[in-house]
């Protein structure tokens, strides 16, 4: 049997023929004759001789009967490659099922290798990644990040000269890293670049890929789709990323997002991404100021779409909200309850195969993404693809992403509104009590959070077709902060040892005019930070927990993490849990910028009743560093309680502001988040 792990190599250059050498072991592929696609079958013999000569690894390839791969192959393969548009999905998903369908590695391999020179490069990397994440005997490869293979997506385009002349000229050991300017899309006369280093955050835009890769919409076998809690995942990740915008916003001295809640309402404001695509060989389109959604008739694309039918959708939607269940394809109604309705929602508005009726509820955040990402073409006249909206790797670079989930998220708030709020005794832990919190950044004051740019390497030499080999790396600015510790003080009057789980949020002190919140508005704005289990002994309790220990969060090494760097030992637990273990916010953006003067915020922390919270499972095994976004890999979403808790509903009769909403179990402080506009550089 073949070494799995060959598998990988199929990543590496993506538009270079499967036969010429692959990865830092100069590894070759031999490739049965009637696999060479009609450009190089003629000449097969040639090009296996001439790239197989000084090759130091050879991997027999084994001829197989290969299932129908017109569908797959009906995406061309100079085309850009999108999971919104329906014809897009449907193609990954029956590619997905042909690499699910393989008996052994060696047939998925040989599958593989006859898909790869004949399906669009970026489906099929999607395709043979879920498939490699949840076929039993490949789940614990690990998968690399999405940059090394595809820069095109997160990179200024004028970089990629730069690249090449410097693989092509400088010898290996002598290659300075190509740096990206940090101002490249646009100047400080659009305010909202000023919010560049979050929307076009190289590890915030892999970690919302990751997701989609770990909660796919379309595949045969529904087990892959339907994972616990899926729909209620999508709308808190989603949700979260809504009130992290926001807070950046503060930050930059900018009101909270505006929602796009008129459909045929110009759009303020434009977006200019300065990308190219190396597959299709074209730039990505620009966003115009003031352009508006209007109805799609792409028949390149089988998409005919009006922006009538998103009204429709969406009408439907508030009026199952508003009566509390929806249908589904039998007639049946599924109640919208607190307990499982905010899932099905989520079912609902991100349509998969496991939505309960797409004919009746539609299709409407995915054809919102499409709609918005074809405004500059949408008759396919001037033969445009779809700008960064259309891309899950690109989305989050345009502002209005932010405004779209925005008025997305009005939805699922809809129906929180409409649950009964938690009480006293849904909120209090009998006994437990919080005597003292505090934050403190290494070496700093307490309660004073900093923020810094940090400039991080990234290797892309796997994505460049066609240059000499050996790494070449990028250069970018991201955010950073000094890492910091909580330490809270705990009291347990109960007279027994008893378990509490730790949750940590973060929001701003006051709203963007500088004026205190009602609840209503300040629990849309909170950020959770961590959520942890704790014992607590009888007695005073200190509890300490880093920042870096964040089950939000992953570390650099992981969102950027290589195939050949930082590689657990062969076989131990830890290897299995690389490849689901990429989901995770970047560490590094933990919490918002700052102000240099500081920007006022208060820090929550509360210690919840373990019993009401539990699930009993086994965790050995299965990554669970980042499950608060992410779950846990083929397990239940490790808390009972709604995501979110006690943020997602409204307050109890008599609350008005944050802190009349505190019970004994919880504690507010007040933080300060100071930025300094200096740059460090990552030691490599």
């Amino acid at each position: 049997m073949t070494d799995k792990k060959n598998i990988l190599l199929l990543f590496d250059r993506p538009n270079e023929p499967v036969f010429m050498e692959k990865g830092d072991t100069s590894t070759v592929f031999d490739v049965p004759d009637s696999y060479l696609t009609d450009r190089y079958r003629p000449v097969g013999n040639e090009v296996r001789t001439r790239f197989g000569e000084k090759a130091e690894r050879r991997v027999p390839v084994r001829e197989i009967r290969v299932p129908d791969m017109r569908v797959p192959m009906s995406v061309g393969r100079d085309e850009q490659f999108s999971l919104f548009i329906p014809k897009h999905k449907t193609a990954a998903g029956r590619l997905i099922d042909i690499f699910m369908g393989m008996r052994t590695v060696d047939d998925l391999l040989s599958a593989a290798v006859f898909a790869r020179d004949r399906v669009n490069p970026y489906l099929f990397h999607y395709a043979l990644s879920v498939a490699l994440m949840h076929r039993q005997e490949t789940k614990d490869l690990e998968l690399p990040s999405l940059p090394q293979y595809f820069p095109d997506k997160y990179v200024d385009s004028k970089v990629f000269r730069n690249v090449r002349e410097e693989a092509t000229v400088v010898p290996e050991g002598s290659r300075m890293p190509i740096v990206i300017p940090r101002d490249y899309t646009a100047s400080d006369l659009d305010p909202e670049h000023r919010l560049w280093y979050f929307r076009e955050d190289i590890g915030l835009n892999i970690h919302h890929w990751h997701w989609h890769l770990v909660y796919p919409a379309e595949a045969s076998d529904r087990s892959i789709v339907a994972k616990d809690r899926r729909g209620e995942l999508f709308y808190y990740s989603h949700q979260q990323i809504i009130a992290r915008y926001n807070l950046e916003r503060f930050c930059n001295n900018l009101p909270r997002v505006v929602r796009l809640n008129n459909l045929r309402e110009e759009i303020s404001g434009a977006y200019f991404p300065k990308m190219d695509s190396l597959v299709a060989s074209r730039a990505y389109p620009p966003r115009p100021q003031n352009s508006k959604m209007t109805d799609l008739n792409r028949g390149v694309d089988q998409l005919k779409v009006d922006v009538g039918d998103l009204e429709r959708w969406r009408d439907r939607i508030y009026e199952a909200v508003h009566q509390g269940f929806v249908v589904d394809e039998s007639g049946n109604r599924i109640t919208l309850d607190e307990n499982r309705g905010i899932d099905v929602l989520g079912d609902v508005v991100e349509s998969s195969i496991i939505s309960p009726n797409r004919a009746l509820y539609g299709d409407l955040h995915n054809l919102g993404h499409v709609l918005i990402s074809y405004v500059h073409d949408p008759d396919h006249r001037y033969l445009e693809s779809f700008g960064v909206m259309g891309d899950l790797a690109t989305t989050m670079r345009d502002p209005v992403f932010f405004r779209w989930h925005s008025y997305i998220d009005d939805i699922f708030q809809e129906h929180k509104t409409r649950m009964p709020p938690y009480m006293v005794n849904q909120l209090n832990y009998d006994g437990i009590t919080i005597t003292g919190l505090q934050v403190a950044a290494d070496g700093g004051r307490p309660n004073t959070l900093n923020t810094f740019w940090q400039q991080s390497d990234v290797n892309l030499s796997r994505g460049m077709d066609f240059v000499p080999r050996g790494n070449v790396f990028i250069r970018f600015t991201h955010l950073q902060h000094t890492p910091f510790t909580y330490t809270i003080n705990v009291n347990n009057n109960g007279g027994a040892q008893r378990f509490g789980t730790v949750r940590i949020f973060l929001g701003p002190k006051n709203d963007e005019r500088g004026l205190p919140m009602s609840f209503r508005d300040h629990r849309l704005l909170l950020i959770e930070l961590d959520k942890f289990v704790v014992s607590l002994n009888p007695g005073m309790n200190t509890i300490r927990r880093r920042s870096t220990e964040s089950s939000i969060t992953v570390p650099f090494a992981r969102t950027f993490r290589s195939l050949d760097e930082n590689r657990p030992p062969p076989g131990s637990p830890e290897e299995g849990e690389f490849n689901f273990c990429g989901c995770g916010w970047p560490e590094y953006l933990l919490i918002p910028k700052g102000l240099p003067e500081g920007f006022k915020c208060v820090l929550f922390v509360m210690v919840s009743n373990y019993e009401d919270d539990r699930i009993d499972q086994d965790l050995v095994g299965s990554c669970s560093t980042a499950a608060s976004y992410c779950g846990v890999r083929d397990r239940l979403y490790p808390d009972r309680r709604s995501m979110g808790y006690p943020f997602d509903r409204l307050a109890r009769r008599g609350v008005d502001n944050l802190m009349n909403f505190l019970t004994p179990n919880m504690a507010t402080v007040d933080v300060d988040i100071r930025h300094e506009d200096r740059t460090v550089v990552r030691p490599n």
